[in-house]
């Protein structure tokens, strides 16, 4: 059988193949992914919440159908984690908010339910700021994450804790949630691969409070498992009323390959964006590479002005409805932030929403006629290097929102755009470098046989422990 050690490295594919030959099991696997929690998540606090015994009970009954030769799913055995923001049955489901209690939840939400009737192994809930409220990952409850390759800065948000626990690889499949950047952010600043589908095509329960804009997905060291989990989460589920059917039966797990013939429109800024320039020559290196690889690069802006003010007047106004959900004891517990975002959303009238709406809906259709001649879009995920732990915008920066450096992502929320983050290297403070590439709506696959062309060719580095100051490379 295999080391513990060795078995904690491997991506879900791999470990399938071991499975399958007999050369390691679910439980040896499952203890390896445990034993790297307990090493390394004291240091980025990833986790908030561990199952060992069940987590060990579900790989033992894996193990067992691997013997018969009868596993449920490709996925069945991999240990993998669900965020706080999301109902785990025999797990507390905190949403990293004070107003909430440590009852135990009888019943899986769709993501959920779906990993655990693929076999899968649950070991536990990563790290979220309330309710998802922010780009970065901290809350009153659990503390902050912080990032595996320098823990003194962010892992972004606010699918942070499964952003670093994918870097570390405790456990080896992670779903995050992705409403302005959640899931493509906290990939990009951590250098691990990060996929937001096409909306409603991974279905949710209980809603966000801006489900509109929120889309359930994966975040690996390795597309193809990204893929492999989608194959399990991205169906249709009667829970959620913005569920659509139509997903790919394969999202991209058993094709090949390849960006050759694609015609990909590159955009260092989107016309708005004040960019880093040490991740703007890494992403020009990025559009060289595809172009080798036989993509065709075509330098151009969307056209678009900058839709920051659509998407707070839905997004505050989500903060706004919780706000109200809550008694004045309770409000007195929610994090100061999330509480100054209802505030301003007080005196809006509904025509405000409405004309953000409309305003999403014109962005949206701008967008599907841009990609009438593209085939993809490539940006940097993120303008700017992971920050310090513990502040939602850079220190000193004159920034006030995390919307004001999260220009990248959150347009393709309104749109309903599928859209991944990429690793492609490191700035000089050997923090990670992240872009990213969207598709017009249920060109999913697309995206990923472009990501992971380009991770085959050019395979990223991942941290071997978590460090308080690391040295990155290319």
């Amino acid at each position: 059988m295999a080391e513990n050690e060795e078995l904690g490295r491997l991506s879900a594919h791999e470990l399938r193949t071991l499975y399958e030959s007999g050369q390691a099991d679910p439980v040896e696997a499952t203890r390896a992914a445990l034993d790297r929690i307990d090493r390394f998540n004291p240091a980025v606090n990833a986790y908030c919440h561990i199952d060992h015994e069940g987590a060990l009970d579900a790989a033992r009954e894996s193990a067992e159908r691997w013997s018969r030769g009868e596993p449920l799913s490709p996925v069945d055995g991999i240990p993998c984690s669900i965020k706080d923001l999301a109902e785990v049955k025999g797990m507390p489901a905190r949403a990293g908010s004070l107003t909430t209690s440590d009852e135990i939840c009888d019943y899986d939400s769709p993501p959920a339910d779906f990993m655990r009737q693929a076999g899968a192994v649950i070991l536990g809930k990563t790290n979220t700021p309330e309710f998802g409220w922010k780009g970065v990952t901290d809350n009153r409850v659990f503390g902050a994450t912080g990032n595996a390759w320098d823990a003194s800065k962010t892992s972004g948000g606010s699918s942070g804790g499964a952003a670093s626990a994918a870097a570390l690889n405790m456990g080896v499949l992670h779903q995050g949630s992705d409403s302005g950047g959640s899931i493509r952010i906290p990939a990009g600043f951590t250098g691990v691969f990060g996929f937001k589908p096409t909306f409603g095509w991974t279905p949710q329960w209980p809603p966000s409070k801006s489900a509109m804009l929120a889309s359930i997905g994966p975040l690996t060291r390795d597309p193809r498992d990204a893929a492999l989990m989608l194959n399990q989460i991205g169906r249709y589920h009667p829970d959620d009323v913005y569920a659509r059917g139509g997903q790919p039966e394969d999202w991209g797990a058993d094709i090949e390959p390849s960006v050759a013939g694609l015609r990909i429109a590159y955009s260092r800024t989107l016309g708005f964006a004040n960019v880093d320039p040490q991740i703007e020559k890494a992403v020009d290196q990025v559009a060289q590479r595809l172009e080798a690889l036989g993509a065709e690069i075509v330098e151009v802006d969307p056209g678009i002005e900058e839709p920051i003010d659509i998407y707070r007047k839905i997004w505050f106004t989500g903060a706004r409805v919780v706000w109200e959900s809550c008694n004045e004891q309770q409000r007195e517990l929610l994090d100061p932030g999330l509480a100054e975002n209802a505030e301003r959303a007080e005196n809006w009238a509904s025509t405000d929403l409405f004309q953000a709406m409309d305003g999403r809906v014109r962005l949206g259709a701008h967008m599907a006629r841009f990609f009438q001649d593209y085939d993809l879009l490539l940006t940097p995920t993120l303008p700017l290097e992971a920050f310090a732990v513990n502040h939602q915008v850079p220190p000193d920066s004159g920034m006030h929102d995390w919307q004001e450096w999260a220009n990248f992502s959150y347009p393709f929320n309104l749109t309903g755009q599928p859209g991944a983050s990429v690793p492609c290297g490191f700035t000089d403070n050997g923090l990670p470098i992240g872009f990213q590439l969207v598709a017009e709506r249920y060109q999913d696959v697309r995206i990923m046989s472009a990501c992971r062309a380009y991770m085959d060719a050019h395979p990223p580095r991942y941290p071997e422990v978590p460090n308080e100051s690391a040295e990155g490379g290319s």
